[in-house]
């Protein structure tokens, strides 16, 4: 079994962090620790691809945005990271990711490896961005955690419904159907 590893023998640069090999693995910075994830399970980026799909018909349609996948990030006060999937605006004409507007909906897809961060550092750092909404996925127990400033947080085994900012309709995911779809029965 492959661990994260926290290499936290100093605190971490950005700089630091643009200097560390393309070997497949993922490397974040959040607040000066640095976070080291193998490449994820088939399961992981099953449960991706499909929550993908969903969020693009709907941000499309609604015109807010595009979806991202990891190898595009999150900056953010010297730290920076890699959401499994996020909702941003759409803006012509970006060059750089410290000009990208926060994101409206950022997705953290649970594993062995990464759940301690997704639902500690990450979650903080997301908040603190000024992320509107934080969805942490989980597998194993098929649900999803949805997370927004100044509210408890509620978990979703059957329905979560997002309403992004700008949207005429909220966008409903039937919960168990997406997760019969990533992963089967």
């Amino acid at each position: 079994m492959h661990m994260a590893r926290k290499l936290d023998a100093f605190e971490w640069t950005l700089e630091e962090l643009h200097r560390l090999p393309d070997d497949g693995n993922k490397y974040e910075l959040v607040r000066g620790e640095l976070f080291v994830t193998p490449a994820p399970s088939l399961a992981h980026e099953r449960l991706a691809v499909v929550l993908s799909d969903m969020l693009g018909d709907y941000v499309r349609r609604e015109g807010i945005g595009r979806v991202f996948r990891p190898r595009a990030v999150v900056r953010f006060r010297e730290s920076e990271v890699e959401p499994d999937v996020m909702v941003r605006p759409w803006t012509e004409h970006l060059t750089d990711w410290d000009e990208a507007p926060t994101p409206l909906l950022v997705v953290e897809i649970l594993s062995d490896v990464t759940r301690r961060r997704d639902r500690g550092p990450k979650r903080e750092l997301y908040l603190d961005a000024g992320v509107a909404e934080y969805w942490i996925v989980d597998g194993e127990t098929r649900t999803i955690r949805v997370i927004r400033r100044e509210r408890e947080d509620t978990l979703a085994t059957d329905t979560v419904t997002w309403h992004a900012e700008g949207a005429a309709e909220p966008l409903m995911i039937d919960v168990r159907a997406m997760f019969r779809e990533a992963l089967g029965d």
